[in-house]
């Protein structure tokens, strides 16, 4: 989330963030991160906090632009400075430095391209790294002195492509390591652009009783409504706030959960002066008209992202609080 803070999250509704691991890994050390009380603290935030585990990066990162990844860990290459190793136990390490209340652990990312024995291969170095981060979880939070209640949750992640035998069994495998919950993970969306539905299914079907199910990058509105008929109950996604800078702003259309888009950049709108949403009351709706945003596109004033920002994560709030209904 750019160009907003904490204030204007907490304003929209948005009951938690996440912020990305190995990021933050890589800018402040471990010690430093504890000393100044997590993150929440570090950025005035109260509302709730998830950390990443830094799997998305090793494909993003590595598989996309070059790095190891080996049973070890992940060796990201830097252009100004040393490789660096990410392992499970730093995952862990560093996450719980952060002090967030639900982390993820390092996990192998199926590429979506990936055969069925690349996808094999991902799983199983996914469930190594998931004991190894469980025990380093139980470990660390010992040596912390972190009481049973004050733990955060802890969620293995599903990996094996578009082959759905091999997401079952991932999924069952963490199930005997044992977590608080099962992340979706790889690409929600297959090859021809549809939703991969059965594959949210499998993994809904294998998760015990009480556990979470996480949504790992799910965010179209109707691919989390999917989801939540099927039992997910937390989604993270960059899709409310990126589409908001690049001038896609999410709008109310008719009953549930239709939705259209208001796009800026088109000429009808330079002189609309009706709120972007008459159904959203976020700050932007309440106070600006659809002329005075596009205009503030037109010139590229950063307040344009901001506004925008805050009713998409308005929209995104207004959802999920009609799911919980």
């Amino acid at each position: 989330m750019k160009s907003v803070d904490s204030q204007d999250i907490k304003n929209t509704g948005t009951q938690g963030i996440l912020v990305n691991t190995y990021h933050l890994w890589r800018m402040i050390p471990t010690e430093k991160m504890r000393a100044m009380g997590g993150v929440a603290s570090f950025m005035n935030w109260q509302g709730g906090t998830i950390s990443d585990s830094g799997g998305f990066q090793v494909m993003s990162l590595v598989k996309k632009l070059g790095g190891k990844v080996m049973d070890e860990g992940v060796r990201f290459k830097s252009e100004n400075s040393p490789s660096l190793l990410l392992t499970p136990e730093e995952s862990i390490k560093y996450q719980l430095s952060l002090g967030t209340d639900l982390m993820v652990v390092l996990d192998d990312f199926t590429t979506p391209d990936a055969t069925e024995k690349e996808a094999r291969e991902t799983v199983e170095r996914t469930l190594l790294w998931a004991k190894r981060s469980k025990a380093a979880f139980v470990a660390e939070c010992e040596r912390l002195g972190i009481p049973k209640d004050k733990k955060p949750y802890l969620v293995g992640v599903v990996q094996g492509g578009f082959y759905p035998e091999l997401r079952r069994y991932c999924a069952q495998e963490l199930v005997k390591i044992g977590f608080d919950g099962l992340g979706w993970g790889g690409w929600p969306i297959k090859p021809d652009g549809s939703f991969d539905e059965l594959t949210g299914k499998i993994i809904a079907e294998e998760a015990p009783e009480g556990y979470l199910l996480y949504g790992l990058g799910v965010g179209k509105p109707d691919d989390i409504v999917k989801c939540v008929m099927l039992g997910y109950n937390v989604f993270d996604c960059v899709i409310p706030t990126r589409d908001a800078r690049h001038g896609r702003l999410f709008v109310w259309s008719g009953e549930g959960s239709a939705y259209s888009y208001f796009t800026p950049s088109r000429a009808e709108n330079m002189s609309d002066l009706s709120p972007i949403d008459p159904n959203c009351n976020c700050h932007t709706c309440k106070n600006y008209s659809r002329a005075y945003l596009s205009h503030l596109f037109k010139i590229g004033d950063t307040i344009a992202y901001r506004l925008a920002t805050i009713h998409n994560l308005r929209f995104y709030a207004q959802l999920m609080e009609k799911l919980r209904q």
